[in-house]
């Protein structure tokens, strides 16, 4: 009866070390999965600090104040851009594990190419994503994960965004210039008081358009000339949402100097009811290839796109698709255009770009 007594117990002590066993490991290896691929931010409202760095050491830093977000880099930033982010950060989701040879593969390309995002929540850091290639399939991302709770990552893992099909990189950049906003002009027409579209080699463009206490009044040449007020009216609309399309990607320093230093081939300048004046100059982007411009003639620019120097100095590119209203009076006004010669119009300041 003793011996079977003492084999019970026996029994029930090896089941209850097995079970601990168990449950021991199954609790370790948890630990070690969610050190893998916890990624997400449970709450995006506590996040107030971004820092996403490049190849390049280049650190682009946003910073939360109140409901609006700032950078280190450029005074104005398109908002919508870090709702991408906030969005990833909320919907990243577990995709697959890489095979053993894959894994040791991506962490030595890693090592070499990667982007890290540093994730702040009330002030302190919390995680950071190391973000790898896309996987083969280009619907996940391959990427590593350091947590101020678990640790840093030992294997890549493969992310994805739920209910997107595509990779997470995309989303995350320290390019200044893909985050500055891209607005120029964002005006009430009742707070513009002058507009003047000046054409430096072909004064006969050249127009003016001001505000006399809501009485409009347009000059062509220092002349006045008679237009209607729909008209008119119509062609100040057009100040109400005027962005540029994209920053300067095609000329280094050196051709952008070059450049300010020609002549425009205008100068469009808004002056506000407040005082405050915007200068813009224009400039043709030269084109190798012989095309027509507004008035059906030849031309050797670029009929899309035309150079813009900003107030700030910044040099951008802009549509004529959206400029043409702006710059072109005799689409709303009866200017007189007989002395334009038009059969001898060519680009206005041709320039020899620096090599």
């Amino acid at each position: 009866m003793k011996k079977q007594n003492i084999l019970i117990i026996a029994l029930t002590i090896v089941a209850i070390l097995s079970y601990l066993t168990y449950s021991l490991m199954s609790k370790s290896g948890n630990s070690v999965e969610t050190e893998l691929i916890d990624f997400a931010i449970k709450d995006v409202t506590q996040v107030d600090k971004i820092i996403i760095s490049g190849d390049t050491d280049n650190e682009f830093i946003l910073t939360k104040n109140g409901t609006k977000w700032n950078s280190n880099k450029t005074p104005c930033i398109q908002q919508q851009n870090v709702d991408f982010i906030l969005e990833a950060f909320t919907k990243i989701e577990f995709k697959g594990y890489l095979p053993e040879n894959a894994s040791k593969h991506q962490i030595k390309m890693m090592s070499a190419k990667h982007i890290k995002v540093q994730i702040f929540e009330n002030g302190e850091w919390s995680k950071t994503w190391y973000i790898g290639p896309s996987s083969q399939d280009h619907y996940g991302q391959i990427m590593m994960l350091d947590s101020k709770e678990f640790g840093m990552s030992d294997k890549p893992v493969i992310m994805s965004i739920k209910g997107v099909k595509g990779i997470i990189e995309p989303r995350f950049y320290s390019d200044f210039r893909k985050w500055a906003c891209t607005a120029i002009f964002e005006l009430d027409p009742q707070k513009i008081k002058k507009v003047d579209v000046s054409y430096v080699q072909e004064p006969t463009r050249s127009f003016k358009v001001i505000n006399n206490n809501n009485n409009y009044e347009v000059f062509q040449q220092n002349t006045k000339i008679t237009a209607s007020t729909p008209m008119i009216l119509k062609y100040i609309q057009n100040y109400k949402k005027i962005h540029f399309n994209m920053p300067n990607y095609s000329l280094n320093i050196k051709q952008v100097d070059s450049l300010n230093r020609t002549t425009p081939f205008c100068y469009l300048t808004v002056t506000e009811i407040d005082g405050k004046s915007t200068r813009l100059k224009l400039h043709r982007v030269r084109s190798g290839q012989q095309t027509t411009n507004e008035f059906g003639q030849p031309a050797n620019y670029d009929m899309d796109y035309l150079w813009c120097f900003l107030p700030s100095g910044e040099l951008v590119k802009c549509q004529y698709f959206v400029f043409n209203p702006l710059i072109l009076g005799h689409v709303y006004f009866p200017m007189d255009m007989s002395k334009v010669n038009l059969g001898d119009y060519k680009v206005l300041d041709p320039l020899k770009y620096p090599k």
